[in-house]
């Protein structure tokens, strides 16, 4: 039981900050796809309803820390994030944020941006559900490839 718990853990932990490693672990502790896709979504949106109450304030520490280690405020990524607000919004944000940001990053950049939080978590929930079911898809997928020829 103690066991199950920790996987379950380990999982939804691990969406929390990067997306991609929730199917990547689900997968080597052996969970089924259902469990890794429901805890896979349950890690992302619980980054997103932390860091769209606390997005601004948090942008704000990351952004006086930049400044006191003399840090230019826009680098590449930075430059490519505002593009990609500018010409799709939150829902780009959104639906980029699982496979090329962290759901922490995501959060953030679309609360600095002034989205409200309902849309924020609204836009997440959409895109973690879609991408959750997609990439588990391709983990397991690969990993029953991968059996098959070992």
């Amino acid at each position: 039981m103690l066991v199950e718990i920790l996987k379950y853990l380990s999982v939804y932990l691990i969406s929390m900050v990067k997306f991609f490693g929730g199917p990547v672990t689900g997968v080597s502790l052996g969970l089924s796809y259902l469990e890794t896709v429901l805890l896979t979504i349950a890690g992302m949106m619980t980054s997103v309803v932390i860091f769209s109450v606390v997005g601004r304030a948090f942008a704000g520490w990351v952004s006086q820390r930049r400044r006191a280690r003399n840090k230019p405020v826009f680098n590449k990524k930075n430059r490519r994030v505002v593009r990609i607000w500018r010409r799709f919004g939150v829902s780009g944000v959104a639906f980029l944020t699982p496979i090329l940001l962290t759901p922490i990053f995501g959060t953030v950049v679309a609360a600095l941006f002034g989205a409200p939080r309902k849309r924020i978590i609204l836009h997440m929930l959409w895109s973690s559900f879609f991408w959750s079911a997609v990439l588990n898809f391709i983990v397991y997928e690969l990993g029953q490839v991968a059996q098959t020829l070992l």
